[in-house]
């Protein structure tokens, strides 16, 4: 009865748990194993495990195991679950990248996400199973692609000790760029101007101040000369 269990004529098809071999059915071999050996009249199946970095995930009547799936990075991949005697690698994408083959739990190819272009922001991330979604600015604003919504235009405004106009106009790609003068550079000279000519004023009203001094001097000697003459007599 045991020997009939284990090998056995196929004049129908085999059980479940069983393989055709040479118009035979032989028991399989369960998962995380291989036929080393087919079964015979006088023995059952002979399995053994899979060797390092093969598989088997199901009973089975296979004469070696299956590779396990590399995880290839060129392909945007990274290995996410390690392959087992029972179970083939999971592949995820690598970050920055999304699946564009799934395969059951496993990702078999991933691209890298879409970078959003200057004058575009990111509406949306991208995921490991979605790609970035990107929108267009409009109006007075602008991104550099990497801002999360567009942002306004710089107004070129004077502040304390400064004074701003605009060099260059923004876009939707850039922001406005503003040129900046300050105000001291300027007035230092315009009042050291300012003190020399109030300077030369005043050096011009002193010298004035000296003549018209003088001449009253002059006036007041003449006077007194005049006088004299008239009191001895002399016209």
């Amino acid at each position: 009865m045991i020997l009939f269990h284990n090998f056995q004529l196929c004049t129908s098809a085999c059980g479940k748990a069983e393989y055709e071999v040479n118009g035979e059915c032989c028991p399989m071999c369960g998962p995380g194993h291989h036929v080393y050996k087919h079964c015979s009249e006088y023995t059952s199946t002979t399995c053994i495990p899979c060797s390092p970095s093969t598989f088997t995930d199901s009973s089975n009547g296979l004469m070696g195991c299956i590779q396990c799936t590399v995880c290839d990075p060129s392909q945007g991949l990274r290995t996410k679950t390690e392959c087992t005697l029972t179970a083939d690698n999971i592949c995820e994408p690598r970050e920055g990248f999304y699946c564009i083959d799934q395969h059951r739990q496993s990702c078999r190819a991933a691209v890298e996400h879409s970078k959003c272009k200057p004058g575009q922001y990111i509406i949306q991330n991208g995921t490991a199973d979605t790609d970035t979604v990107c929108g267009d600015c409009v109006g007075e604003t602008y991104s550099d692609g990497s801002f999360s919504s567009c942002r306004p235009h710089t107004r070129c405004e004077n502040s304390t000790g400064v004074l701003r106009r605009e060099k260059r106009p923004g876009t939707h790609s850039s922001d406005t760029e503003c040129e900046e003068t300050h105000i001291v550079p300027i007035i230092v000279p315009v009042l050291f101007s300012i003190i020399i000519l109030l300077k030369h004023i005043q050096n011009q009203r002193v010298m004035i101040g000296n003549v018209i001094l003088m001449l009253n001097e002059v006036k007041t000697r003449m006077t007194s000369l005049h006088c004299f003459l008239c009191s001895t007599g002399f016209r």
